[in-house]
């Protein structure tokens, strides 16, 4: 996913932009369907005290909120972002880097729960990484980088993923039911990017026709992560 920016080395940035929303309102609709369809339920079930894996989600949000303040990084879609500068790339390396890095965090955390809930989680992650990662590659872009180095950077960053992974698999040998914890965080975690990051996205489109394609889009990331309750 961290070479889907090799997509706009061949295409127009009107085509761009009308490719970019949807992938990013079908992301939105998996992420939150994601955590409410799957992880939540996974994070309650058999809870004694319910308060506790929810104190979790929230603790969830509040992390990825400090997270993305501390590195100064943000998800920007578009090719007019006023931050393009070759700082601002650098950073956003780095911070991708540390998400990609909880990505593999989440991924191995579900898997440890259960096969259906990894499988969710995985094309949740892969969903969301689409747009972020052709925008991320926008903004290297234009701070300055080759597209040679912006799609290495890409892709050197996406591997932190396997740090995060080997992570929670080394500590589930010394930590017994580690998941019960990751999983109410990871649904922080993806209500956060969602409703803080991709949301604001799509209302950068105003007209009814976008709007409605929009939803469209969403509805149907909401439908495949539905389907797998059936798989």
């Amino acid at each position: 996913m961290s070479l889907a920016g090799v997509f706009l080395l061949s295409i127009r940035e009107s085509l761009f932009r009308k490719f970019l929303f949807p992938l990013v309102a079908f992301a939105t609709g998996a992420l939150f369907a994601n955590v409410f369809l799957h992880l939540l339920p996974e994070a309650t079930e058999g809870a004694a005290n319910p308060i506790v894996p929810f104190s979790l989600v929230l603790t969830g949000i509040v992390l990825s909120l400090i997270l993305e303040k501390f590195i100064h990084w943000h998800h920007c879609h578009t090719l007019d972002c006023p931050d393009h500068t070759h700082p601002i790339g650098t950073l956003m390396i780095i911070g991708d880097g540390m998400h990609n890095m909880l990505d593999g965090i989440l991924i191995a955390s579900a898997y440890l729960a259960s096969t259906e809930l990894g499988i969710a989680t995985t094309i949740a992650v892969i969903l969301h990484e689409i747009p972020q990662e052709i925008g991320d590659f926008a903004v290297l872009i234009h701070s300055g980088f080759s597209r040679s180095r912006a799609l290495f950077y890409n892709f050197l960053s996406a591997l932190t993923a396997f740090l995060g992974a080997i992570g929670v698999l080394f500590l589930a040998g010394s930590m017994l039911h580690i998941e019960l914890i990751l999983i109410p965080l990871a649904a922080g975690n993806f209500l956060y990017i969602a409703g803080s990051d991709l949301l604001p996205e799509l209302h950068k489109e105003v007209k009814l026709s976008a709007a409605f394609r929009q939803l469209l889009f969403l509805l149907a990331g909401i439908g495949v992560m539905a389907g797998l309750l059936y798989v």
